[in-house]
């Protein structure tokens, strides 16, 4: 495809998406305000070319691209294997069927996190049992990890990095070898962090990432699972396409057969050509991305480092935080604001914002089906009630990010407690 094409393509692209335009007023106090969605994902003329060029080859579901998808992305990762899936949800789910987590299992797993961390234990009709999280970095909390473990003897844990924050996987780890526990990483946030200098997806027996949407990289939908062992890569491939035997896809290509056998009664959770092309680009934008994430994130530091009502991210040591989410707490004590009507005021500044997340334990179906109440993990429930999700992305510009800074300082200054 010629550049013209490729621009020409692109051109037709946008007309058909509408580009979300800022628009400029004048506010009180001399602020300009602008229209900051929380999100816009960074797709360039590269992503589009490659697509195209998958749309042309004729290959459009598993195939060549999938597969060098995968290569590159565990040499990114630090890990002998990767497998491509359709989504996070659908790697958790394979993960944990490779572990052999079935009926009658249990599983350990945050309270704070979303919904699909916990819900393919049910699938797999074993039990969630959530743990309540650290008040600093909202990750998982080891001292109630290592309680739960005693109690519960559970088959595997799913510590989830919030945010791209790595858990303490050295304590984690540490728990699973002592008292034979998987360890499945939910790593839908953590691209590309690290842990004490070595890449999230290198560390426990799978890690799992997702490769949604908004996330530090995207295929649009889609997932990977990483693993050191040939055995447990080899069921979660077999798995993820219906139980066909290896390279089921090389059956429609010129060195391929027919002939397939089903060797276990699998799922349809496979990646497509289409997706992977989308994500061999963005994965070689993967440090690029993560620098303007980290660069934004310490613009609001410093914005808010005066500000005590503001409670900005901690960050362990030696750890590379992805900077998925930008998650500060407002301290309600000293504000005559709750958290709701704070992120009202944001809006109608028209700034987007999120709240990641309402604690799996204070949902109704954790409740009615498991006899959680809300004060049963405190303090997810309490750091719920506090906090605010502020926009984090590669598009954003250092306008935007003043102009949300600005927003929170004055709100802040208007709704301080007499």
């Amino acid at each position: 495809m010629s550049l013209n094409d490729r621009r020409s393509l692109h051109g037709r692209v946008r007309a058909v998406v509408p580009q979300r335009k800022v628009s400029v007023v004048t506010a009180v106090g001399a602020l300009k305000q602008f229209r900051i969605p929380f999100f816009r994902p960074s797709i360039g003329d590269e992503e589009i070319a490659s697509v195209v060029e998958t749309l042309q080859s004729g290959w459009l579901t598993t195939g060549p691209k999938v597969k060098r998808f995968e290569e590159l992305f565990a040499a990114a990762s630090g890990a002998k294997h990767a497998v491509a899936v359709s989504s996070c949800t659908a790697a958790l789910h394979l993960a944990l069927e490779a572990v052999g987590v079935g009926p009658g299992d249990k599983v350990l797993v945050p309270t704070l996190t979303f919904a699909s961390t916990a819900e393919v234990v049910i699938h797999l009709g074993a039990t969630p049992v959530l743990v309540d999280c650290r008040p600093d970095t909202y990750t998982v909390d080891t001292d109630g990890l290592e309680r739960l473990i005693v109690a519960h003897r559970p088959k595997a844990m799913v510590p989830v990095h919030y945010a791209g924050q790595p858990c303490d996987m050295d304590r984690i780890l540490d728990m699973a070898r002592r008292y034979h526990v998987h360890v499945i990483e939910d790593a839908a946030h953590a691209i590309p962090s690290t842990y004490r200098g070595r890449p999230i997806g290198s560390l426990g027996s799978l890690t799992c990432f997702s490769f949604y949407a908004n996330k530090t990289m995207t295929t649009g939908e889609g997932g990977m699972v990483t693993t050191n062992d040939q055995a447990l890569a080899d069921r979660v491939r077999l798995m993820s396409l219906h139980g066909i035997s290896k390279d089921a896809w090389k059956r429609f290509s010129a060195e391929g057969s027919w002939y397939y056998e089903i060797l276990a009664p699998g799922y349809k959770s496979n990646m497509t050509d289409i997706a992977a092309a989308l994500g061999l680009c963005q994965l070689a934008k993967a440090t690029q991305f993560w620098e303007r994430r980290q660069a934004i994130a310490r613009q609001y530091h410093a914005a808010f480092a005066d500000i005590p009502e503001i409670i900005t991210p901690a960050v362990s040591p030696d750890v590379r935080h992805a900077w998925h989410l930008y998650v500060i707490q407002i301290d309600t004590r000293q504000l005559a604001i709750d958290r709701n009507r704070f992120i009202q005021r944001l809006n109608e500044a028209g700034i987007g914002t999120s709240v990641h997340y309402l604690p799996l334990h204070m949902h109704p179906f954790y409740r009615e089906r498991y006899g959680y109440r809300p004060e049963d993990l405190p303090v997810a429930r309490q750091a719920y009630d506090r906090m605010i999700s502020l926009p984090i992305y590669p598009r954003l510009t250092d306008d935007e990010v003043a102009y949300v800074a600005e927003t929170v300082r004055r709100i802040v200054a208007e709704h301080r407690a007499t």
